[in-house]
């Protein structure tokens, strides 16, 4: 660790293979997001747990440290008539605040990002001089013993919520529960919702406000929340305005249902296009 460099957004969580109908694929929310902090210009770290199976090389140029694991996370989803149908086949090692390397304790961002009950939620009130945003899809999820996954009610969410600076989630996460929103968006700061091609909704000082996408030609929305995450909180932090970060996140995001996978990631004509689009 002792090459490590200061970092401007931290990524804390496992890192995928997803395993689909074309070949096993580089997936996670710390995935996408670290890669979309990265095209905004930022300076990216990623904490994460992940084995020899993981192709950690479409991450080059980001800084990682990584806890030693025989296997990474391994998810595979499969479309049914009923929606996806998705199996936990492994986890990788959980991560603790011991886990962060001290050079990075103080970036100015830091994301929890689990997708398997493997991120500590002690976490979030670890990390007094940073601002903390959280995406909680892996607090809200549980597996049966032979991995398939369910919903769950995500624990301590009281406690995580008052401490952090910022939460983003989808509308399958809460599975629809819009009353259940209402009460998170009372106990944090800031709450963000995403609607896939509805866009988002951004509960802030007791407003709401919707924000409509850019009408394109899905491909594949895989990824695009967690592109959406790390547009938000980075602009969020930027700027001190929520709203105009969330337009942002929200038409950023919209570009990258247009391609596959991590193809997705935002270009530089994109992030310019929607930075205009937003400060006109």
């Amino acid at each position: 660790m002792s090459d490590l460099h200061p970092v401007d957004y931290l990524l804390i969580g496992h890192v995928a293979v997803d395993l689909t109908p074309t070949g096993k694929q580089l997936g996670g929310t710390v995935s996408y997001a670290a890669l979309t902090a990265k095209a905004l210009g930022l300076r990216v770290g990623i904490v994460t747990s992940a084995g020899e199976d993981a192709p950690l090389h479409i991450l080059n140029g980001l800084q990682i440290h990584n806890i030693p694991t025989g296997q990474s996370t391994v998810f595979e989803n499969v479309k049914t008539d009923h929606g996806r149908k998705q199996t936990l086949h492994h986890c990788a090692a959980p991560i603790r605040f011991e886990h962060v390397p001290e050079i990075w304790r103080d970036a100015p961002i830091v994301h929890l990002a689990p997708i398997a009950q493997e991120v500590d939620d002690a976490l979030a009130g670890r990390f007094p001089s940073s601002w903390v945003g959280v995406t909680p899809q892996g607090w809200m999820r549980a597996w049966d013993e032979k991995g398939s996954v369910f919903p769950k009610a995500w624990e301590n969410s009281e406690q995580v919520l008052g401490q952090v600076g910022g939460v983003v989630m989808s509308v399958e996460d809460i599975a629809r529960d819009l009353e259940h929103v209402e009460w998170m968006a009372h106990h944090t700061r800031l709450l963000c919702l995403t609607e896939g091609e509805q866009g988002s909704v951004l509960h802030w000082h007791g407003d709401r406000r919707r924000f409509r996408p850019i009408e394109v030609e899905e491909v594949d929305a895989t990824g695009a929340g967690d592109i959406f995450a790390a547009a938000f909180f980075a602009r969020c932090v930027r700027t001190r305005d929520p709203w105009e970060a969330a337009r942002f996140a929200t038409q950023l995001a919209s570009y990258s249902v247009t391609r596959v996978g991590l193809q997705g990631i935002p270009t530089p004509k994109e992030i310019e296009q929607c930075l205009m689009e937003v400060l006109s």
